[in-house]
């Protein structure tokens, strides 16, 4: 693990501060093939589009976002907590969008989100986090070492960016 990671919880500003970087690592994991809600072709300029309504959803207080940091590379990855959730679940978050750039893969970034994303959902207590990912993929065997437990699949959920159908699989973790 790369012990000189900064974890970051991400204002607007910071969002704004950090758009390039955060639409570049976006970009580079859509079109390196992962299943996070987006199409093939895909360009920065989308990636950015999307980053300003993260942004704006931060400030209304919907989500928050996490960075890791590298001291030579910068923002190398992200992950979100979705906190906006209907009344009668005010124990619960929704994670989504954990994304590390591949330069930056395999070095404790997305294990080091995770840890953080837990130890603020716990500072709102918040005692169950849900999450999906694509069936078969790297993620979600990353989500089974790190402790999640998996509900099941759903055939036929989404699309991959070039088009595939994909199961994905739903995973919960107790804190």
């Amino acid at each position: 693990m790369n012990t000189s990671l900064q974890i970051k919880n991400l204002t607007r500003d910071d969002i704004l501060t950090h758009l390039d970087a955060l639409a570049g690592i976006l970009e580079n994991c859509v079109n390196g093939g992962a299943s996070v809600s987006f199409m093939l072709p895909f360009s920065l300029d989308k990636a950015r589009s999307f980053w300003l309504g993260i942004a704006e959803s931060v400030a209304r207080g919907e989500r928050l976002v996490l960075a890791s940091i590298d001291p030579q590379d910068g923002v190398i990855g992200t992950v979100q907590l979705i906190v906006d959730q209907p009344e009668n679940q005010p124990h619960r978050a929704d994670v989504a969008k954990l994304l590390v750039h591949e330069k930056a893969r395999r070095k404790g970034a997305a294990m080091a989100l995770m840890e953080a994303l837990e130890a603020e959902a716990r500072a709102r207590d918040i005692s169950v986090l849900v999450l999906d990912t694509s069936t078969g993929s790297g993620a979600e065997t990353f989500y089974q070492r790190a402790g999640w437990q998996k509900v099941g699949e759903i055939p036929r959920y989404a699309l991959m960016p070039d088009g595939a159908m994909t199961a994905t699989s739903v995973f919960y973790k107790f804190l």
